[in-house]
């Protein structure tokens, strides 16, 4: 499995893993040294948070002669939407109801048309038929937050129900996603993930990886891992083949992520600093009361 480190993307997981949780803003010059640890070079960090600028991700302020990228309120709902996706180690629970949109949006507006069909992938939703979207996950607030964002009202239709038949509602989840061609993916992630994770927990262990390797070796995993969030819809347990192995993936993301958390995050706080006088993280963030760090119930 070969990660495609693209500058904006590593940007994204940077801010998600890490810069969220300190404020949201970070130093140019910081983003610059952290993503020289993955070959990126300034020009590219920089053409990278320029572009997330324009999409309205980030927005930026001058102290002095510093440039600080922040977070806009659009960026934080996606980063925490993502997050609760990515640390969740158990699939839901499933209220039996279907979250089904409908829309007919016209050929002159196509571009947000093909948006909003991105945004749909990405939170889940699968289609049944040409512009007819489901979910059984509960998707309302992502819904209307994408009709407010896309300005689609007038186009747009948006039930809750149940399916009666004449097939079952796994029928419908076969017709929506490839859930063999996700399986395959998780398990070339385990297959590859596994092995690394003991080689790196023995170095660890014998103090052979500094922690720098561990801010990289971490930072790859979240990107790796970060990929499923575009092809797996997280349907709950119910809807869910036998021998699925999306639960064994979270487990041993939760693993080898644990193991490199608190290295990297010595790191990250280095660089950091640098360009913030004071690190101020948040009141409830500590790496090792991260959700993936509790004890399973």
């Amino acid at each position: 499995m070969n990660s495609n480190l693209n500058t904006r993307s590593m940007i994204f997981t940077l801010y998600g893993d890490y810069i969220r949780h300190y404020g949201n803003e970070i130093w140019i010059g910081s983003l610059i040294q952290l993503l020289k640890e993955f070959g990126h070079n300034e020009q590219s960090v920089r053409a990278a948070i320029s572009r997330m600028n324009k999409q309205g991700w980030v927005t930026s302020k001058k102290e002095g002669n510093k440039s600080y990228y922040y977070l806009t309120e659009q960026g934080i709902s996606r980063m925490e939407e993502a997050a609760n996706r990515i640390f969740k180690l158990r699939p839901d629970e499933w209220d039996g109801q279907w979250r089904i949109l409908i829309y007919n949006i016209p050929e002159d507006i196509r571009n947000v048309r093909d948006e909003l069909r991105k945004e749909l992938v990405w939170s889940g939703f699968g289609t049944l038929s040409n512009s007819f979207w489901i979910s059984p996950n509960n998707l309302n607030k992502q819904v209307h937050a994408l009709v407010d964002k896309y300005m689609v009202g007038e186009y747009v239709h948006f039930f809750v129900s149940t399916y009666d038949g004449p097939s079952e509602n796994q029928r419908l989840v076969e017709q929506c996603w490839d859930l063999n061609e996700i399986n395959h993916k998780y398990n070339q992630f385990i297959e590859e993930y596994s092995k690394q994770y003991v080689i790196h927990k023995n170095k660890i262990s014998r103090k052979e990886m500094s922690d720098a390797e561990c801010f990289v070796e971490r930072t790859k995993l979240v990107h790796e891992y970060r990929k499923f969030l575009f092809i797996d819809p997280g349907l709950p347990e119910q809807l869910l083949p036998d021998h699925w192995l999306g639960s064994h993936a979270a487990a041993l993301f939760a693993d080898y992520y644990k193991e490199l958390a608190e290295p990297a995050n010595r790191f990250f706080e280095m660089v950091f600093k640098e360009g913030n006088e004071n690190i101020t993280k948040d009141e409830d963030y500590n790496v090792l009361s991260h959700p993936l760090m509790l004890p399973e119930n």
